[in-house]
């Protein structure tokens, strides 16, 4: 389709190396803006979800388990699951935990 409003990526970056997944996430925010494309990202790396989601829907068993701003998800999760990815990710640093939530 051309000009599409709604791209669903899934694990989308997820075997690319850092430096090859940044440029791609880049990209992906580019064209956001210049096209104003909305994503459903899906992932299990939260590193990449806080550098480039708006908002986050964790799930648990197919059910949402929480959903929020992203970096209010991320940064304070309500729910058990959200607190246990959040432990078990690698460490986030800052300026990626303050990402596309706060581009808006």
């Amino acid at each position: 389709a051309t000009n599409p409003s709604l791209i669903v990526l899934d694990e989308a970056v997820s075997a690319l190396d850092v430096s090859v997944r940044r440029q791609i996430l880049q990209l992906l925010l580019d064209l956001q803006r210049q096209e104003r494309i909305a994503y459903l990202f899906i992932s299990h790396d939260l590193g990449v979800i806080s550098a480039i989601a708006h908002h986050v829907v964790i799930l648990d068993a197919g059910r949402v388990a929480e959903s929020g701003n992203a970096r209010t998800v991320i940064g304070a999760p309500q729910s058990a699951i959200g607190r246990a990815l959040v432990a078990a990710a690698p460490k986030l640093n800052r300026t990626s935990t303050q990402g596309a939530a706060d581009r808006q």
